[in-house]
C-alpha cells in the first residue's frame, strides 16, 4: 500500500510509508515496480567506516584464472534453470447479458449463447537447484497459479515441476522436479549477513528468453527495505544491486565472487537504470524447507498503515489553522490507517494515534515497530502505549496470521 496525502492537510510526513497488511495482485511472470506505483527510496548509509564503494577485489586464485566472474559462474551456472509457466484463463461471457433488465427486456431466447473463452498464458523466469532431490527455489510471482511448470537445465535436460509452497509475502517459492535418477548440478549457497556494500554481485538466469545470461556489478545498499525499494506489499529488506536485472532474471541467482549465492533477483525499478533488488538468501534458508513440505511461514501482522512522527512535524500539523487533527509533539509512529478486520482495530486502535513503546520498549520509527512485531509470534499479545490527543493509553494488541495473497 502507498503513501497518499490524507486529511491530515498540515503534517508533511518523511516518505517513509510501511504496512502491515498487504493487497497483492501479483502479475503472472516477472515482477516489476512501474514508475507510477514507486515511491522515491529514501537516501541510504553506507556500513560505518566505508566513505566511498569500492567493489572487493577477487581471490588471487580467481585472478590467476582469467576471469572470477567466468569462475564463479563456471560453479554456479549449470544449476541455474528457466522455469517456463502456463496457466489458462477463463473468460465469461459479458455481464451485460446477465443484468436482470436485459433479460426481461428481450426474453433468454435472445441471449447469445457465447461459450466460455479460454485463454492459455504464458510466463518465464528462473531459478536455481539447491538439493539433489529437486529442490529448486525461484520467486513466488514467477510460478503464483501456474497450471504447468517445465524446468530447463542449462544442459537441455527438461523436468516437470511442481509447485510445492509458495510464499507472496517475502516472494519465495519452492518448486521440486523428479530427478529420476539423474545427478543434478547443485548451487552452493553463500551467507547474505557477511556481504558488505560495494562488493561484487553477480546476475545469472535467463533475461528476455535470453538462456544463460550473465552481467555484473556491485552491491549498491543493504537492507533495503520493500517500502523505500516501491514493493511496498512485500515484508524484505533487499540487497540492491546495479548488475542488469531484466525480465526473465527473476528467481536467477546474485552470486558473489566466489560463486556463492548470495541473494535471488526479484525486482527492478522501471523508472531508473542500474536499480535491481533481491532477496538475501539467508531469508530464503530459513523457510525453504518448510515450503519444500508445503507449509505457511508464519508472518505475524498488525493491521494499520503507519509513519515515523517527530516533534517537528507535530508541530508543523498543530499550527496549521487547516489541520483537523492535534497531535502529541513526540517521537513515534503515527497511526495513518487502521484497516478492517484486523488485530489493530480488534484492540481499539485508531487513525491519529501515535504509538510510542511496545512491550516496554521506546519505538522513534516505523521501521522499528515493523520489525517487533515481525520478529512476534502469530497470536502474541503485544502491549502497546498509544498517546491520543492528551491521553496515554495502554492497549494490548493479538498478532495474527498474514496470509499470502491470491
Amino acid at each position: 500500500m502507498r503513501g497518499s496525502k490524507s486529511s491530515i492537510s498540515g503534517l508533511q510526513l518523511s516518505s517513509y510509508l510501511l504496512t502491515f497488511v498487504l493487497g497483492v495482485g501479483l502479475a503472472f511472470g516477472t515482477l516489476r515496480v512501474l514508475s507510477s506505483e514507486a515511491s522515491p527510496p529514501a537516501t541510504a548509509s553506507t556500513s560505518p567506516g566505508s566513505s566511498s564503494v569500492v567493489a572487493l577485489q577477487p581471490s588471487p586464485a580467481a585472478i590467476q584464472s582469467g576471469s572470477f566472474v567466468a569462475s564463479a559462474v563456471e560453479q554456479v551456472g549449470p544449476a541455474v534453470v528457466r522455469i517456463d509457466t502456463e496457466r489458462t484463463v477463463t473468460r465469461q461471457m459479458d455481464p451485460l447479458f446477465d443484468d436482470p433488465f436485459f433479460r426481461r427486456f428481450f426474453g433468454d431466447q435472445m441471449i447469445p449463447q457465447y461459450p466460455q473463452q479460454q485463454q492459455l498464458q504464458r510466463g518465464q523466469g528462473s531459478g536455481f537447484i539447491v538439493d539433489r532431490e529437486g529442490i529448486v527455489l525461484t520467486n513466488a510471482h514467477v510460478v503464483s497459479q501456474a497450471d504447468k511448470v517445465t524446468v530447463t537445465l542449462k544442459d537441455g535436460r527438461t523436468f516437470e515441476g511442481e509447485v510445492a509452497g509458495i510464499d507472496e509475502v517475502i516472494d519465495l517459492a519452492v518448486v521440486k522436479i523428479n530427478p529420476r535418477g539423474e545427478n543434478l548440478p547443485l548451487a552452493k549457497l553463500g551467507d547474505s549477513s557477511n556481504i558488505r556494500v560495494g562488493d561484487w554481485a553477480i546476475a545469472v538466469g535467463n533475461p528476455l528468453g535470453l538462456n544463460n545470461t550473465v552481467t555484473l556489478g556491485i552491491i549498491s545498499t543493504l537492507s533495503r527495505s520493500s517500502a523505500e525499494a516501491g514493493i511496498p506489499d512485500k515484508r524484505i529488506d533487499f540487497i540492491q544491486t546495479d548488475a542488469a536485472i531484466n525480465p526473465g532474471n527473476s528467481g536467477g541467482p546474485l552470486l558473489n565472487e566466489r560463486g556463492e549465492v548470495i541473494g535471488i533477483n526479484t525486482a527492478i525499478r522501471a523508472d531508473a537504470n542500474g536499480i535491481g533488488f533481491a532477496i538475501p538468501i539467508n531469508q530464503a534458508k530459513d523457510v525453504k524447507e518448510i515450503l519444500a513440505k508445503g507449509g505457511e511461514v508464519p508472518h505475524p501482522y498488525v493491521g494499520i498503515q503507519m509513519v515515523t512522527i517527530t516533534p517537528e512535524l507535530a508541530k508543523q500539523n498543530n499550527n496549521d489553522p487547516n489541520s483537523t487533527i492535534f497531535l502529541p509533539e513526540t517521537n513515534g509512529v503515527l497511526v495513518m490507517r487502521v484497516m478492517p478486520n484486523t488485530p489493530a482495530e480488534a484492540a481499539g486502535i485508531r487513525r491519529g494515534d501515535v504509538i510510542t513503546k511496545v512491550e516496554n520498549k521506546a519505538v522513534s520509527t516505523a521501521a522499528q515497530l515493523q520489525e517487533i512485531v515481525a520478529r512476534s509470534n502469530v497470536n502474541q499479545n503485544l502491549r502497546f502505549e498509544i498517546q491520543r490527543g492528551s491521553q496515554t493509553l495502554s492497549l494490548t494488541v493479538r498478532t495474527a496470521q498474514l496470509r499470502n495473497a491470491s
